[in-house]
């Protein structure tokens, strides 16, 4: 696929359902009581492996049209022991989130994954489900495959989040459900919170206190959750990729419908608007527990920021095209405490050095920083960017080719159906010049 200078972005467009939600939702009703039925289900390569593997476990699931779905849960300690490999593809999120849910089912499961998710790091993962009582074992590089042997009696424990990884965190929350007594989280990155939000939902017996520096989760196990019927929001870090191709091609005025807006995730949209960009949030309501909005954007003049260490983690996914909107900016941008961009789909870190460069623009890093000295102008292109099997890195780079002078290629768009499987259709109805060969 390839994307030339573009501009005059116009229309009305609903985003696909959120990613992560999708996932949680489809663990968390396996293993409900009774029929869950979810709409707007985001219908990804990513999410459809998280529907294989809770097949895999003994729930029921329907898939009644295009985006909706029935699931008939086998009930809190329900799992059975899958009979073959669980294969994720691509999905950590969905590995990692599911070994937390078995730690605690007296199962032995297999995770494998294809050539990109066997190069990503498991060991952090893994390790805190010990404390439940569970054992694991990894190649001896600490990559998948992995075996899981979850506890037949599981134990609570008290686990101080030590990076800022949503994914460790929803692990041991997943594990802690199925545990007798409580299981205390700390939490001082303040990492998304969809999982907490979700078990409210189900209801789970959890409780959120702030203190001080961090926030504390208690959650006690073993109470059955309930079935629910749930619509899931637009994904806002699939939003971004038409949002900051609107600000940068000229005299664009777009409206995205349906976007979920969480303040443990919307670091990318303030951030935009500190540059200048011309944001406006409209029609509120809430979905799956969450605040939902339509979002008209039109054409700005960006200029550079700092974007602190503390903001990490509320954008962690949406570096890359926001380092395309910085490219754009007025000035310099500096992105801080973003080392783990090593740890996603491929080394997003090095992934943008990669786009940014290859484009003609200026960008210095350290170990832990991004600095990209931006110029309103268009890039060069006339480049074709490695996307490493990384649906973020193949769409940034198309976007990154609606404001260069010569066409921006990707060696592989089918890594784009991981997330947002009709990115094509929808850029292009608002007027994006991308082109499939």
């Amino acid at each position: 696929m390839k994307s030339i200078s573009s501009k005059n972005l116009k229309g009305n467009i609903l985003i696909p359902g959120d990613k992560s939600i999708s996932h949680r939702l489809v663990i968390l009703s396996s293993i409900a009581l009774g029929n869950s039925k979810i709409k707007g289900l985001l219908k990804s390569d990513d999410v459809m492996r998280t529907v294989e593997a809770m097949i895999g476990f003994g729930a029921s699931i329907k898939l009644l049209n295009p985006s909706s779905c029935l699931i008939t849960g086998v009930g809190l300690g329900g799992l059975a022991e899958p009979k073959t490999a669980l294969d994720f593809g691509n999905s950590g999120t969905a590995a990692r989130l599911i070994m937390g849910l078995s730690s605690s089912h007296p199962i032995t499961t297999l995770y494998t994954g294809d050539s990109s998710l066997s190069m990503r790091p498991m060991q952090r993962v893994l390790k805190p489900l010990i404390n439940f009582g569970s054992s694991f074992s990894l190649r001896k590089d600490e990559f998948l495959p992995a075996i899981l042997k979850g506890s037949v009696s599981p134990i609570p424990f008290i686990f101080d989040l030590n990076e800022p990884s949503a994914q460790i965190k929803s692990a041991v929350l997943l594990g802690a459900l199925n545990t007798p007594g409580t299981t205390i989280i700390r939490d001082k990155f303040n990492t998304r919170d969809h999982t907490e939000r979700l078990l409210g939902l189900y209801g789970a017996d959890i409780n959120i206190k702030r203190k001080k520096t961090l926030n504390e989760i208690s959650i006690k196990g073993v109470k059955d959750l309930n079935g629910i019927e749930v619509k899931v929001p637009g994904d806002p870090s699939s939003a971004l990729f038409p949002i900051v191709a609107a600000l940068i091609c000229k005299n664009s005025d777009i409206l995205v419908k349906n976007v979920l807006i969480n303040p443990t995730r919307d670091g990318a949209f303030e951030a935009l608007k500190k540059m200048g960009a011309d944001i406006n949030y409209f029609n509120h309501r809430i979905m799956a527990a969450e605040d939902v909005y339509d979002v008209r954007v039109r054409s700005s003049n960006l200029i550079g920021i700092d974007i602190p260490k503390t903001k990490s983690p509320t954008m962690i996914d949406d570096y890359p095209i926001l380092a395309v909107a910085a490219s754009m900016a007025k000035g310099k941008s500096c992105f801080k405490g973003v080392s783990e961009l090593r740890y996603k789909e491929s080394d997003r870190f090095n992934g943008v050095l990669d786009l940014l460069k290859k484009n003609g623009v200026k960008v210095e890093s350290n170990k832990d920083t991004i600095t990209i000295y931006g110029k309103r102008e268009l890039k060069k292109g006339g480049i074709e960017i490695s996307t490493n099997l990384d649906h973020r890195i193949a769409m940034s780079a198309l976007v990154m080719g609606l404001i260069s002078n010569k066409e921006v290629k990707i060696d592989n768009s089918k890594t784009i159906n991981t997330s947002f499987p009709n990115f094509y259709n929808l850029m292009t109805k608002i007027g994006a010049k991308l082109y499939k060969k």
